[in-house]
């Protein structure tokens, strides 16, 4: 159940983030907020692991995104995403959903170019910031999406 939640806030993230090249704080600081608030009632993160995996995985999360964000490759949202992945998961479901997303993006764009074409017109708009040939820097969170779903799997 904890793991159907954390997908369908991904997916919240994701398709605003496709959709807007922008993440809202409300799904990031808020869901931020209660990962950090059920650790601390808790002792557990909201997959379970013990509170101090859920700390370093925090900090892991900001070792890994805020190189990005200095370079401005990533984007603010892109790192309280990631930071509040870390509060509610563990360092092994975090670096799976890091990897993962780097993975992904790399598949997408060495495939989009093809599967682009081909794409219904409506689907195109709803996700036009994706788009290979238009955009230099990919919304993360899609990708973030898939990378915690393929570790979800992997794992459990």
């Amino acid at each position: 159940m904890q793991s159907l939640v954390l997908i369908l806030w991904l997916t919240l993230c994701a398709l605003q983030d496709a959709r807007e090249r922008h993440i809202a704080n409300t799904l990031t600081l808020g869901a931020g907020a209660l990962a950090l608030g059920y650790l601390l009632w808790t002792g557990n993160t909201w997959l379970g692991a013990e509170a101090q995996q859920g700390g370093w995985a925090f900090l892991l999360a900001l070792a890994l995104t805020l190189p990005g964000y200095a370079m401005k490759r990533m984007g603010a949202g892109d790192v309280k995403l990631m930071t509040a992945l870390g509060l509610a998961t563990d360092g092994m479901h975090l670096l799976g959903a890091f990897i993962g997303a780097g993975v992904a993006s790399v598949l997408w764009l060495l495939l989009a170019p093809k599967v682009w074409l081909y794409m219904n017109q409506r689907l195109k708009h709803g996700i036009r910031h994706v788009n290979p040939e238009l955009s230099e820097k990919q919304p993360y969170a899609p990708f973030v999406l898939i990378g915690m779903a393929c570790t979800l799997v992997w794992i459990h």
